[in-house]
C-alpha cells in the first residue's frame, strides 16, 4: 500500500488537501498514542459504491473513544456522514476508510484530559493486504515471540493506536524472518490473533475462533464470518485454543477489513492441512465476497451505498 499524496482529507469538519492535512508536533497522540481509529472498506458493486458495515465500524470507533474517555463534539451519525462526504469528495468508487479520533495539542504530560479531542478521516485505494495471491494461495506465518496484552493492562476491545505498537513488533518479527504474518498468544499461552487480523481454525468441519477474553479485537469481519458460517450450516465455537491446534488444524485463516479472508497455508513451517486453501475457507470467501460486492441480496443490512460522482473509474 502506498499513498498517492493527492485528494482530500476530512479534519474536524473541513476537507483539506492531502498535503495540508497536518497536526502540531506537540499533539498528545504523537507522544503518548492517545488515539482510536477504525478501518472500513467501500466496494464497487453493481448497484454503486457501498461501504461494508460502516455503522458497525463507527459504533466500535465511538466505543473505543468512550473507553479512553475521549468525547468528540460530533455524534456517531454526523461522523458517519462525514465519512461518506469524504469518499464523494475523493471520487473513489472503492477505497479503504480510516477515521481517527485523537487527543490534540494543549499540554505535554501523561494526562491527556487537558488536550482537545479531534478527528480526521482518510480514504485511499488499497488492494490485498497480504499480497495479490494471498487470498487464493494462502500465507506462511509463525507464532510470535510477542504476546498480546494481559487483561486490565490495555483494553483489547478498543481499537487504540497504542495497542498497535504491539502489532508492529509482531509484524516486523515475522517479516524479517521471512513470514507474511505472525500469530500472537495471549498471556495464558492460548491463541489470540494476528498483528491486525482475527484468527479462525477448522477441525473436523467445526470452525473455532478465540474468544474476546483472549485479548482479541471484536472484529467486524470476525462477526461477519461467524454469521455467514452459521447461515451456511457450520458449527462455530468461540473458545480458548492451545497453540498446537494450529499444527493439527485441517484449515486456518485470518480475517479482517484489510486482510478480508486470507488462508494460512503453514505455521512455523508446518503445513496446515493440505498446505493450501481449504474447502471451508473457499466457501466462506465466496459468501463473503458475494456479500461485500452486492452479488447477493443484502439480508443483514450490511451495505451503505454511496453516490460517487459519475465518471469515477
Amino acid at each position: 500500500m502506498s499513498f498517492s499524496g493527492t485528494g482530500k482529507v476530512w479534519m474536524n469538519g473541513t476537507l483539506v488537501n492531502w498535503a495540508d492535512a497536518t497536526m502540531h508536533v506537540a499533539s498528545h497522540i504523537i507522544h503518548y498514542g492517545s488515539g482510536v481509529f477504525e478501518g472500513a472498506r467501500c466496494y464497487k458493486t453493481p448497484k454503486g459504491s457501498a461501504c461494508f458495515r460502516l455503522d458497525d465500524h463507527m459504533r466500535r470507533l465511538y466505543d473505543s473513544a468512550r473507553i479512553y474517555r475521549m468525547q468528540y463534539h460530533l455524534d456517531q451519525a454526523a461522523l458517519t456522514t462525514a465519512v461518506i462526504d469524504t469518499i464523494k469528495a475523493n471520487g473513489l468508487a472503492a477505497c479503504y476508510i480510516r477515521p481517527l479520533i485523537y487527543r490534540g495539542c494543549n499540554t505535554l504530560g501523561v494526562n491527556p484530559l487537558p488536550c482537545p479531542t479531534e478527528a480526521l478521516i482518510l480514504v485511499w485505494e488499497w488492494g490485498a493486504y497480504l499480497g495479490a495471491d494471498a487470498l487464493e494461495n494462502g500465507v506462511d506465518v509463525r507464532v510470535s515471540s510477542w504476546t498480546r496484552s494481559a487483561p486490565n493492562t490495555f483494553p483489547a476491545m478498543a481499537k487504540s493506536v497504542a495497542n498497535y505498537a504491539n502489532s508492529g513488533l509482531i509484524k516486523m518479527e515475522a517479516v524479517l524472518e521471512g513470514y507474511s504474518e505472525g500469530i500472537a498468544l495471549n498471556p495464558d499461552g492460548n491463541l489470540s490473533e494476528g498483528s491486525g487480523q482475527n484468527l479462525f481454525i477448522v477441525r473436523n468441519d467445526v470452525i473455532y475462533t478465540p474468544p474476546l477474553a483472549a485479548s482479541v479485537l471484536p472484529g467486524i469481519t470476525r462477526d461477519t464470518i461467524i454469521t455467514l458460517a452459521q447461515d451456511m450450516g457450520f458449527q462455530v465455537k468461540e473458545q480458548n485454543l492451545p497453540r498446537e491446534m494450529l499444527y493439527v488444524a485441517d484449515e486456518a485463516f485470518f480475517c479482517g477489513t484489510a486482510a478480508e479472508i486470507t488462508p494460512i497455508r503453514s505455521v512455523d513451517k508446518i503445513p496446515v492441512g493440505a498446505g493450501k486453501r481449504g474447502p471451508i475457507a473457499t466457501a466462506l470467501q465466496q459468501a463473503f465476497f458475494d456479500a461485500i460486492n452486492g452479488a447477493v441480496p443484502d439480508r443483514h443490512g450490511w451495505l451503505t451505498y454511496v453516490d460517487v460522482p459519475v465518471g469515477t473509474p
